[in-house]
């Protein structure tokens, strides 16, 4: 039976105030990172670089994100509050000097400078700040929510998912209003509001007064011997589907704005966005909480695999992307292709940790959790660049006609052979990851954690 920590008593020992509103304050505020397509374009002409050129900051930032969990998750192990100090000053600061480069290459355009500490800041600041921030609530969410856990850590990954959806708006209505140089003073009020945020939720944050970091043999034990506790192959297999399912939804999502276009739903490109961030939230917390009531939690990657290998299947063979332009049954086949991989990807996201802590316990869930985070930092590296090279070397680029709302007609440029070649990759690395799923990640009690 639960401690009256666990309770909805005083402040001091409420559950919701000490872990799911600290960790809401920190994911809603890093998750902002999936924003950099809002802004990457802006970034690219103010400083006179290419899009392409730009687009590698946010590729280090998820690269970053996951070398720092893997690299620091002994530290927020440890000291939970020194890791989400770190993360609220890394992910402010992260911005406030990629603000400040963006404004040096308004100055100085074409400036290898600028490039360069943009990619320093949003990519390895920031993306430090993404990684100790991220891991920092997760064990503290378990450790409150001993019944739901699955439920617990859905919630904070909802809002990383969720911070897009909000944010989005905010920062588009930011860059339409401020003026000359918006884009660079977007990035400093920014910066300001989410270290305030941050360092409210790192203020709040609080493991239960009834739980004692195990000081047994065991419990101290290095990571490589908690893990070898099972076959060596398990944790591989878990590694494996969870950056499989990661490269895949990045291969997906970086190309679903064009995809959107290409089907005819160019005029609703914004709103489908929105809606597909939403069933990306609405997977992490859904896939969680519904873990909560399986025997194995495995059961969902299994079901995520499944759902993701039939719609892309039928996109393909249907070829739901090439002929989905005024045919009502194919475009909404690819809408539902995009809103089932973006919920299967925030689904992989937030059942992680406690697949982990259902197979290796809670004594080093966060040292564990961040090397799996690693997975995280290689498919930031691999997701988008494989959609964006097979794009660029299959099929070839046309131009469709889009009616504007004021009566003109604008000509979009898209390549409906190669999005649809980008299906072909997805689905072997899917069955791939099934195939894993089912091999090597055995069942497992949920009693040891």
């Amino acid at each position: 039976m639960e401690k009256s920590s666990n309770n909805t008593g005083g402040w001091r020992t409420n559950k919701w105030i000490r872990a799911a509103i600290p960790a809401l304050l920190l994911h809603c505020s890093i998750g902002t990172v999936y924003c950099w397509s809002i802004f990457s374009q802006e970034i690219a002409d103010y400083i006179g670089f290419s899009k392409g050129a730009t687009e590698w900051a946010f590729s280090f930032a998820i690269f970053f994100l996951g070398m720092s969990a893997a690299f620091l998750g002994n530290v927020v192990e440890k000291d939970i509050h020194k890791s989400s100090l770190i993360a609220a000053i890394c992910f402010a600061a992260g911005m406030a000097g990629t603000g400040f480069f963006i404004y040096y290459g308004g100055q100085n355009p074409g400036s290898v400078l600028a490039l360069v500490g943009i990619y320093i800041c949003y990519g390895f600041i920031m993306g430090v700040g993404l990684g100790t921030g991220y891991l920092s609530p997760v064990k503290t969410l378990m450790l409150w929510f001993k019944d739901r856990k699955g439920l617990a850590t859905g919630l904070a990954v909802a809002g990383f998912g969720a911070a897009k959806a909000i944010a989005s708006p905010i920062m588009q209505s930011m860059l339409d209003n401020l003026g000359e140089g918006g884009i660079y003073k977007m990035f400093w009020i920014l910066a300001v509001v989410y270290f305030v945020m941050m360092f409210v939720g790192h203020l709040l944050l609080k493991k239960p007064d009834d739980w004692h970091e195990p000081q047994t043999k065991d419990a101290s034990q290095s990571i490589m011997s908690v893990i070898k506790t099972k076959p060596i192959m398990n944790y591989v297999g878990i590694w494996l589907m969870f950056y499989i399912n990661i490269t895949c939804g990045l291969a997906l999502i970086s190309q679903e704005k064009m995809i959107i276009k290409c089907i005819g739903l160019a005029s609703f490109a914004g709103i489908l966005s929105t809606v597909t961030a939403i069933f990306n939230a609405g997977g992490r917390l859904g896939f969680s909480a519904w873990a909560d009531t399986m025997k194995d939690r495995n059961t969902i990657y299994k079901l995520i695999f499944i759902l993701s290998i039939i719609f892309t299947g039928i996109v393909m063979v249907t070829s739901g992307i090439k002929n989905g332009e005024g045919n009502t049954l194919l475009t909404i086949l690819v809408l539902c292709l995009l809103f089932v991989v973006n919920a299967g990807y925030g689904g992989g996201f937030s059942n992680v940790p406690t697949l982990l802590s259902d197979h290796y316990g809670m004594g080093n869930i966060s040292a564990i959790h961040g090397i799996t985070l690693s997975a995280w930092g290689f498919a930031g590296l691999t997701g988008n660049q494989m959609a964006s090279w097979i794009v660029s070397h299959f099929g070839e680029s046309v131009e469709i006609a889009h009616d504007l709302a004021d009566g003109t007609t604008e000509y979009i440029t898209v390549n409906p052979t190669g999005y649809q070649t980008v299906l072909y990759a997805t689905i072997v690395l899917y069955i791939i990851a099934l195939l894993i799923c089912l091999i090597f990640v055995k069942p497992t009690s949920k009693e040891k954690a």
